[in-house]
């Protein structure tokens, strides 16, 4: 099954936040909707950027890469 970690932007926290799944357009939906207590308070969140991995594991060391990293820092570099 194929995994993306995606990249979100809140203008409301000016703040991004990552994380991974295999149904995008359903995590979306569910971080808009106040379905996750962290990212609740940035709604409307807007979708930045997403990255295909061949699978959860891959997915899982791409999204603490990026976070280890920072965020804006690794989208400025790629």
């Amino acid at each position: 099954m194929e995994y993306k970690v995606y990249v979100l932007y809140s203008e409301r926290l000016n703040q991004y936040y990552v994380g991974q799944t295999g149904n995008i357009e359903k995590r979306l939906k569910v971080h808009n909707k106040g379905g996750n207590k962290y990212t609740t308070r940035g709604m409307p969140w807007k979708l930045i950027d997403a990255y295909s991995c061949s699978n959860r594991s891959e997915a899982v060391r791409l999204e603490r890469k990026i976070k280890k990293r920072g965020i804006k820092r690794y989208l400025d570099e790629n």
